[in-house]
């Protein structure tokens, strides 16, 4: 379960997430993510809807950091390891929060393994 910080700061998050993932030669790219969610107040969910060097990089390193920013100007960053789901609870999670209008092509799962507010390591 992530921090209940997390899980509030999260509930009131403001504007797109930025999503960076790392290249198998330590290239970072960073994108930013409209559909996303929190599942079961345990991991981010974000939907891939159009990605190309963001899959190529979760699916080859998995290496990635999910940032956003609270209405309070408050910022938080977990870093972890990512997941590409086609199937399964994530991805039905994934079909429910993300308007058809888009492709939902899967879920990707944050596995966070470390967490800051700011410069403030929570986890």
């Amino acid at each position: 379960m992530l921090p209940q910080e997390i899980i509030d700061a999260w509930a009131e998050r403001e504007g797109a997430t930025v999503l960076t993932t790392v290249s198998s030669e330590g290239r970072p790219n960073s994108i930013w993510v409209m559909s996303t969610g929190l599942y079961k107040n345990e991991h981010i969910i974000i939907a891939d809807n159009y990605f190309d060097k963001t899959k190529a990089n979760i699916l080859s390193t998995g290496i990635a950091s999910v940032l956003f920013i609270t209405k309070e100007g408050r910022s938080y960053q977990l870093k972890g390891t990512m997941s590409y789901h086609t199937d399964g609870p994530f991805y039905d999670f994934m079909m429910e929060m993300t308007p058809p209008t888009f492709p939902r092509r899967a879920a990707v799962v944050l596995h966070a393994t470390e967490i800051y507010s700011g410069s403030e390591r929570l986890r």
